[in-house]
């Protein structure tokens, strides 16, 4: 994928000036972090246009500027107050970039415990959690938490809609976990609890990759759970092994994927297929500021046979020919946890190929962001990076589609016209064991890929009602797509 250079678009009142040449009033933290939130919004946000205090000549000068603003109680309601709602879903800010940074590399404060949030199934406000799975090397590895196990307590409080938030991902870093029986989707606390300590942790993307041999058949089965370009070189060596063994069909299972960057959803694509290299991939609309300072190729990502990574000074850190297995055919197994990247690679293969989809609908979200940094020229690397604090945004700046200009606010639905597959959700009192045939949407896919029917399968267990939330989305990645910037 192509890199996205930043711009210095100079407003009008900026040209060529420094704030202290252009103000009288004598600039706090939060004028320093006000200005660079506004800077930030009104060159590269997607909807800047539409929003009105973002239209360049809004202010006279920064005295105009930083007075409008303290009329806010923080950064992060003037963030708040410049972005377009509701159809802005997911742009955010960040107190601290270094945790944001540790994040889209896989790294995070964490117990080891991935899990979902459901409503009870009687309707009350009551929520459980079900375990997805457990990271290696954490505490929730040590003390043997497994999959599947269901809990409704914290530190001997009910989990409800109201207070999930505070309990499980407050400044705690130790909590009680109480757990449960599932009793039919209305779980009822047994004895059992355990006590798990967050530390900093880094999760491999790549939880499963195997060779599933069922007759003459053999299927490659892939867990990927965040798009980190840091395990691009391990993600190409699954398929590398793949490619060895010559397998007859592909599972990439992204149920728990919230996305990541759209340079290794390229390469897992590419992976994929192989037979359209320098073909259109994807394509992507910026506002106009971007677009009319940039050639048109620069929106535009291909099929490629390459990975080739840098880092933020240049400085190539991964370069390799990818090991592409050259399918006209692909099965994706996808939960509401499946987002951006994720939806990205289903949704730009399908121009292209036959996929196939098994699961529950996906989150939606066909736009993507950077990260802005407060310096002069929003990276990381750039001059004057402000010492004073450690603020970053992640504001959404561009709407990604597919070759056919196609993609889905609304998710990809399993099953659909757009989508043939099948529509299975997790069986929650039977989760199974993730790359085994226990795993009752690992299974169903299995059959579907041998016999092509649909009703094989038992839905038992597997309700239709919501999942309010999971313990990915507490990150601060959370369901982030981003592309990578240089100057």
């Amino acid at each position: 994928m192509k890199k996205i250079t930043l711009l210095l678009i100079a407003t009008i009142f900026l040209i060529s000036c420094e704030k202290s040449e252009k103000s009288t009033i004598e600039p706090t933290s939060n004028d320093d972090i006000n200005y660079f939130i506004w800077k930030g919004l009104t060159n590269y946000y997607l909807w800047q246009k539409e929003v009105p205090d973002l239209v360049d000549d809004r202010f006279s000068g920064f005295d105009d500027l930083y007075t409008y603003f303290r009329g806010y109680s923080s950064p992060q309601d003037v963030f708040e107050s410049l972005l377009k709602r509701p159809e802005d879903r997911f742009s955010w800010i960040v107190e601290d970039y270094i945790a944001l940074e540790n994040s889209f590399q896989g790294i995070n404060l964490s117990n080891g415990m991935e899990f979902g949030l459901v409503r009870y199934k009687n309707g009350s406000s009551d929520v459980f959690g079900y375990v997805r799975y457990v990271v290696a090397n954490s505490d929730a590895a040590d003390k043997r938490i497994e999959r599947g196990a269901i809990f409704n307590t914290i530190d001997g409080a009910q989990l409800t809609e109201t207070n999930f938030n505070g309990l499980l991902f407050g400044n705690n870093t130790n909590y009680t976990v109480g757990f449960a029986d599932f009793n039919d989707g209305n779980p009822t606390a047994n004895t059992n609890s355990t006590s798990l300590l967050k530390t900093e942790i880094q999760e491999n993307p790549i939880a499963v990759s195997k060779v599933i041999t069922e007759g003459n058949q053999k299927t490659g089965y892939l867990l990927y759970n965040q798009f980190a370009k840091n395990y691009d070189g391990q993600l190409n060596a699954v398929f590398a092994n793949f490619k060895a063994e010559n397998v007859d069909q592909l599972i990439i299972d992204l149920r728990y994927n919230p996305g990541g960057s759209s340079t290794t959803a390229t390469y897992l694509g590419s992976m994929v297929t192989g037979q359209f290299t320098g073909q259109l991939y994807s394509q992507e609309v910026w506002n106009d500021k971007v677009r009319n300072a940039l050639p048109a190729d620069r929106f535009i990502n291909n099929f490629t046979n390459q990975i080739r990574n840098i880092d933020a000074n240049g400085t190539v850190v991964l370069q390799e020919s990818i090991h592409s297995l050259g399918l006209n055919k692909v099965y994706f197994i996808v939960s509401n946890g499946s987002a951006s990247a994720s939806e990205l690679v289903i949704n730009s293969l399908s121009s292209h190929i036959n996929v196939r989809v098994v699961g529950k609908t996906t989150r939606g979200k066909q736009v993507g962001s950077i990260t802005l940094y407060d310096s002069d020229d929003l990276q990381r690397s750039g001059n004057n990076l402000n010492p004073n604090h450690r603020y970053a945004m992640q504001p959404l700046v561009f709407e990604i589609s597919n070759k056919d200009n196609v993609n889905y606010p609304n998710g990809i639905i399993p099953a659909s016209a757009n989508f043939p597959g099948i529509e299975l959700g997790e069986s929650y009192g039977n989760l199974g064991v993730l790359g085994e045939r226990s795993d009752p949407l690992l299974s169903a896919t299995l059959d579907y890929i041998a016999t092509g029917a649909k009703t094989i399968f038992s839905k038992k267990n597997s309700y239709d009602f919501e999942e309010i939330y999971s313990s990915k989305l507490a990150t601060p990645a959370s369901d982030n797509m981003f592309v990578d910037i240089k100057k």
